[in-house]
């Protein structure tokens, strides 16, 4: 199974196996009994939670994770800076969309996502484009870092399937567009403040969604 790619400065996204295979150069990658441990320098942002493939076990070392605890403002503003300044990585996955067959009228049978391939999807935090996203979104969900509770839900879905709308996974059925999931994360901000109403109430709950054009 192999899918077409097209690399430029700001997006990137390659096969789970080749960059575990072949990682790029802020990477390094040691296997040891079955589990492979990924390692990072401080030009990145890692995004990924531990996960299970073919391969094994699979740890990134300097991962923050898909969801980011914070407590403090302290914690906030250099998570904001990374996000910014850093190249951002996630795992992402390529998904074939099917009918189920457990209902017996096709008009009416739910689809169901399988995936087909996992991805690293790699952004440019940096990039002025990127960056001026990441800012309106963040400024826009996040009125007070200090005074309440929060979650942020952060989703390059809609960008990664503008910039790779072009690409086709190869499979042994044929050639599949696919739709891509796993391609958001979460901030979580956990206030000290003792009457934070809207958290206690559900309204905290915000996200946005990146896009590239």
């Amino acid at each position: 199974m192999t899918v077409d790619v097209v690399p430029d400065g700001k997006i990137n996204i390659v096969e789970l196996e080749h960059f575990l295979r072949n990682p790029p150069s802020d990477f390094v990658v040691e296997t040891h009994t079955g589990c492979s441990y990924v390692h990072s320098n401080d030009n990145c942002l890692v995004l990924i939670d531990d996960f299970q493939c073919c391969r094994g076990k699979v740890v990134f070392n300097n991962s923050l994770g898909r969801t980011i605890k914070m407590h403090h403002l302290w914690d906030y503003t250099r998570v904001r800076k990374s996000l910014l300044s850093k190249r951002i990585y996630m795992l992402v996955s390529a998904c074939e969309q099917t009918t189920s067959l457990t209902n017996k009228r096709a008009h009416k049978a739910p689809k169901v996502l399988s995936v087909l391939k996992q991805f690293v999807l790699s952004m440019d935090g940096s990039d002025p484009f990127i960056k001026w996203e990441l800012e309106r979104g963040l400024n826009w969900t996040i009125s007070s870092v200090a005074g309440e509770s929060y979650r942020v839900k952060i989703d390059f879905g809609e960008a990664l399937q503008t910039w790779a709308g072009s690409l086709h996974v190869l499979t042994d059925r044929g050639i599949v567009k696919p739709v891509w999931r796993d391609t958001s994360f979460t901030l979580k901000y956990y206030s000290d403040a003792l009457f934070d109403f809207s958290h206690w109430f559900g309204f905290s709950k915000r996200q946005f969604k990146m896009r590239l054009t």
